[in-house]
């Protein structure tokens, strides 16, 4: 176990950003970590693949890669699958699930796809243990992926159980609330140093503010939460335990202030209650206010970093709920494609344009802050009459974005205003 083939599915754009994260968390470089598209390989053993899971905050999960074959048909993949030594990993008394994602597979059936490979697994059980572990689709105890290409096949094992982005301390949550990875991809696209005064004036359930105070904290972003190697056999409970320990010593006091407004008081409450439950509730200020109206929150400029509303929302029934978190290069472009999302103009009570009176807002009143506004209205700096300094492609759930930059200067909003 001492070298493993990880991969690491991230949403698209995010790849360097992830490794750079990777490479900060372990130290790894060169071929030891190659950025990929839809996510990150990195070379690294047991105890490394425990500690990603334990800080990362930009994956979506941390998967052993155990094979990579060519194939044609489905009993390809059956042998593929009864080639690994599915033994070492988990016993004949733990629940597994087969998920397989393709892009361009000859396949016609992905279920019949999953059903062969789960025939695979349990034959070989049964060949080696005489007996066979059970299917949980559920809640299983072990979770295997399958990714087919054009003409190849690879099978990854996965170390994190429920996916990355779920920290543990989400409990109250409002209308298709931002996943805490893409508020950590946010982050890192600001390059936010975490010393910086950082608010964000439509907070909704409080994600982004959440994620900048764990950072600004130190603490590792799966420290609250349990992972899917702890049920896998060459888990070791001493070793873990060591890292969660280093984890929790390494906390400090926040080295920035943090804040966070909406104005739904309703959602302020919700931020204040998740922030407790993420161990942060003393270190984020919280204030319910309009946008349009709410001042800078202190007298240093600093950074400001929301996700707006806007007309598009990710339906619990639609590609958000279907539990496929995309982990393999390329799975999602055919979910974007049948997104099929409307975009709407965001309008304030009275049937003002929201993004014009608040660009006029930070013009009178925030000069020397900055501002990162993730937004699928990729004509938006056009419509605030401000000139973004900077453009980052990124995803959220199936719709495309863009993180632009703002800079509050005297002069960046039009004399027409």
């Amino acid at each position: 176990m001492n070298s493993l083939q990880l991969f690491l599915p991230c949403a698209a754009g995010v790849e360097g950003f992830l490794a750079d994260e990777i490479h900060g968390i372990t130290g790894l470089t060169g071929h030891d970590l190659m950025t990929g598209r839809g996510g990150v390989l990195v070379r690294a053993s047991w105890r490394e693949a425990m500690l990603l899971n334990l800080h990362c905050r930009l994956a979506q999960r941390v998967l052993v890669q155990l094979s990579q074959t060519q194939y044609r048909t489905e009993k390809d993949l059956y042998d593929a699958a009864s080639d690994v030594a599915w033994e070492i990993w988990f016993t004949t008394k733990q629940t597994f699930k087969i998920e397989v994602t393709a892009q361009h597979s000859p396949l016609t059936s992905l279920n019949f796809a999953a059903l062969k490979i789960k025939d695979a697994v349990a034959d070989r059980f049964r060949a080696k243990r005489g007996e066979r572990p059970d299917v949980n689709t559920q809640w299983p105890d072990v979770r295997i992926y399958a990714h087919l290409t054009t003409d190849h096949a690879t099978l990854y094992i996965d170390t994190s159980g429920e996916p990355l982005f779920k920290r543990g301390w989400r409990e109250d949550k409002g209308e298709a609330p931002l996943k805490e990875t893409l508020a950590a991809a946010m982050l890192a696209a600001s390059a936010w140093d975490g010393h910086t005064p950082l608010y964000d004036p439509c907070c909704g359930s409080g994600t982004i503010a959440i994620e900048a105070a764990q950072i600004a904290c130190g603490m590792a972003a799966g420290s609250l939460r349990r992972f899917g190697f702890e049920k896998l056999l060459p888990f070791q409970p001493h070793v873990w335990e060591g890292l969660l320990s280093q984890a929790r010593e390494a906390e400090h006091a926040p080295t920035a202030p943090i804040f966070g407004s909406d104005v739904a008081h309703r959602m302020v409450d919700f931020a204040t209650r998740n922030a407790q439950r993420a161990g942060v509730g003393d270190v984020i200020n919280w204030r319910g206010g309009d946008a349009l109206q709410r001042m800078p929150p202190c007298e240093i400029p600093g950074l400001m970093l929301l996700n707006p509303p806007y007309g598009e929302r990710i339906a619990a029934a639609g590609v958000a709920g279907r539990g496929r978190e995309g982990f393999a290069p390329g799975a999602l472009a055919a979910e974007r494609r049948d997104a099929g999302a409307h975009r709407e103009t965001a309008h304030t009570d009275d049937g003002g344009d929201f993004f014009i009176q608040l660009a006029a807002h930070w013009k009178k009143n925030y000069h020397g802050w900055s501002a990162w506004m993730l937004t699928p209205d990729l004509k938006l700096p056009s419509r605030m009459r401000l000139k973004e300094s900077r453009r980052v492609p990124m995803w959220n759930g199936p719709i495309e974005c863009r993180l632009f930059r703002f800079d509050m200067m005297k002069g960046s909003v039009r004399d027409k205003l």
